[in-house]
């Protein structure tokens, strides 16, 4: 059984606390598919109120993962 990267869990974690205000529980209670989606619609949300003609990370799914341990 593979788990889910820690530093990933934790980047989904506070960008949904983060636009949502939900708390760690809440989010913790997810199952990853809908982790993953929350993140998407969020990032689709922030790309809508702030176009930009310059490519930006403007989503956590575009967000390269920190390999460092």
């Amino acid at each position: 059984m593979r788990l889910y990267p820690k530093d990933e869990l934790y980047k989904e974690m506070s960008f949904i606390s983060y636009y949502f205000h939900w708390s760690e529980d809440e989010v913790l209670s997810l199952d990853h598919v809908s982790r993953r989606r929350w993140c998407s619609e969020i990032s689709e949300i922030n790309k809508s109120l702030n176009p930009s003609k310059k490519k930006k990370e403007k989503s956590i799914l575009d967000m390269k993962p920190d390999r460092r341990i």
